[in-house]
């Protein structure tokens, strides 16, 4: 009698011990309930102990259960976001609504239907700001415009409701995160401690990405936006960021213009008023790779209205065959309204270029030929290339090289001569980068896609995008090309570049338009030296600034014409 409770003490033991080891399932536990219920005895409390040891009780790896966690989490705090995590807020005169949004880049996105949206690279974390402008109020618009003097205070009032609706933001964010995270792993797990758990985690994230968006706080952001909608409407909202500092009460009355044209614009499609350019910026229009595409000419001449452009310069590939019966197609160029400077591609023949040569309006250079146009001194050279004639050999690289060489003799001889180039032009990107001290800016084609990058010794080169889309061919492409232009902003006394514009348009079949402002670094960033100019000024002029260096840099190497 006195070995049965001392071997049932000591099975008890051993089955603790194995229970602690196993953690068999809820599956299992529920199973061996049901048997043990079945053998109810005097022993059932021994009974019940015994683990069933079979493959479905073994634990999940703990890897595994802290990503399905992770999971848990991240679908439980974006589901909170998109069920309570907004903020309805007035900022200005305008109605908005406020919402942070799971996002790879971070940024923000400011959207006003139907306009279009404006993003900015505002902070790098994994949480976008969204802001929706619902409507302009009436009210506070027209008060606006009654009493401009309260313009000198929009901008605290603005940054007053900004800070204001950014803290509503974020306190409710934090509660939706967490209420999210925690109802779902209350859902998944059904334990308390689990589902707090991933709430607490939930809250953690969100302070960190909290803590990243205020390390990578970037104010000057909105130096440099990102349009996109109404390409009509592009220049207006751009406009110049030096004229409003040195024109300020100009922009006061426009600003009252433009509120109460955005006003009936939501009562009755109204539109923005006409862009007033500065006087004192000379703009060029940069072009390329056009490609016998008729609908490029539209797109030029619309650019030429809405920038109010004093020079447009083609780097070339503007027809695909370079054929005579071709020619025809460059007809239009006498009507763009802007003079029109051209440097032979490698899909251009001597007889496209004896024919421009012939038609009012067109400049055409060749060989280290200058011409000043609207105040500016170009140079350029044609490329030494044929592509449509297969009989010729082809000399690539070399040829396009030695080119380049003898472009930037001319450009020393003009120097020479007391006549300093402003803008080089060529068509191949190779040729271009022979220029590199002896021009401050040279523009290139030919790669179809965009590159901006300051050379060793100071100058800059921009290759510009195909304004044809890739011309006709462009529908044998699985996704249509898309039409790129450059609207470049040179300071008239200095003829150095201040600012440009990249215009992106949507290929065949679609209507999208996107319009981003960049600028050099120094004016980002003052304190920033400028790197020494590339050539000694000439004794009659006084001394400029070489160009800046870039801020966005396109990685890429010339790929073979298309």
């Amino acid at each position: 009698m006195a070995r049965d409770p001392l071997r049932a003490a000591v099975v008890r033991a051993r089955h603790r011990l194995t229970a602690l080891i196993t953690r068999p399932t809820r599956t299992t536990r529920t199973a061996r309930t049901t048997g043990t219920a079945r053998r109810a005895t005097p022993t059932r409390r021994t009974a019940t102990a015994a683990p069933v040891l079979t493959g479905t009780g073994s634990p999940p790896h703990p890897y595994l259960r802290a990503l399905g966690l992770f999971a848990v989490v991240l679908i439980g705090a974006w589901l909170g976001l998109l069920t309570v995590g907004s903020v309805r807020t007035a900022v200005g005169p305008m109605d908005t609504n406020m919402t942070l949004r799971p996002s790879l880049t971070g940024g923000t996105k400011i959207n006003v239907s139907p306009l279009g949206a404006l993003q900015l690279d505002s902070h790098n974390a994994p949480l976008r700001l969204d802001v929706d402008v619902d409507r302009l109020d009436p009210v506070r618009s027209q008060a606006l415009v009654q009493h401009p003097e309260r313009f000198s205070g929009l901008e605290h009032d603005v940054t007053r409701d900004v800070a204001s609706g950014t803290r509503d933001l974020a306190l409710r964010s934090c509660v939706a995160v967490v209420s999210g995270a925690t109802a779902l792993g209350l859902v998944v797990y059904r334990r308390p401690r689990r589902a707090l758990a991933a709430g607490g985690l939930a809250l953690a994230l969100l302070a960190a990405s909290g803590v990243s968006a205020y390390a990578t706080w970037n104010p000057k952001s909105v130096l440099e936006p990102k349009f996109s909608g109404l390409l009509s409407s592009a220049p207006s909202v751009v406009g110049d960021a030096r004229s409003i500092v040195t024109e300020f009460d100009v922009y006061q009355q426009e600003l009252a213009r433009l509120v109460t044209n955005v006003t009936k614009l939501y009562d009755a499609t109204s539109t923005l008023p006409v862009y007033q350019p500065d006087p004192g910026t000379i703009r060029v229009l940069h072009v390329s790779d056009i490609h016998l595409n008729p609908a490029a000419w539209h797109i030029i001449s619309s650019l030429v209205e809405q920038y109010d452009i004093d020079v447009i310069i083609d780097s070339g590939d503007t027809m695909d065959h370079g054929t005579a019966a071709e020619n025809s197609f460059l007809d239009p160029i006498r009507d763009l309204g802007a003079p029109y400077v051209w440097v032979r591609g490698n899909h251009d023949s001597a007889i496209t270029q004896r024919y421009l040569q012939g038609l009012k309006n067109a400049h055409v250079l060749d060989n280290g030929s200058a011409v000043t146009v609207a105040g500016i001194r170009i140079a350029g050279t044609g490329d030494p290339q044929f592509t449509p004639d297969r009989s010729l050999p082809d000399q690539a690289q070399g040829a396009e090289k030695m080119a380049g060489i003898r472009l930037a003799s001319a450009l020393r001889d003009q120097e020479t001569a007391g006549t300093p180039v402003d803008i080089a032009v060529t068509h191949e990107p190779a040729a271009a980068r022979e220029t590199d001290g002896t021009v401050p800016l040279v523009l290139a084609g030919h790669v179809h896609h965009r590159q901006n990058e300051v050379l060793k010794l100071g100058t800059r080169l921009k290759v510009e995008g195909s304004t044809g889309g890739g011309g006709l061919r462009a529908v044998q492409n699985q996704k249509p090309e898309k039409v790129r232009a450059s609207v470049l902003y040179l300071d008239r006394p200095t003829h150095r570049l201040q600012a440009w514009d990249e215009i992106t348009l949507g290929g065949l079949g679609l209507t999208t338009a996107e319009v981003g402002r960049h600028l050099p670094e120094e004016i980002l960033d003052p304190a920033t030296p400028s790197p020494p100019p590339p050539l000694t000024p000439s004794p009659t002029l006084p001394p400029t600034p070489s160009p800046p260096p870039s801020l966005t840099r396109s990685p890429g190497t010339a790929s073979p014409s298309r």
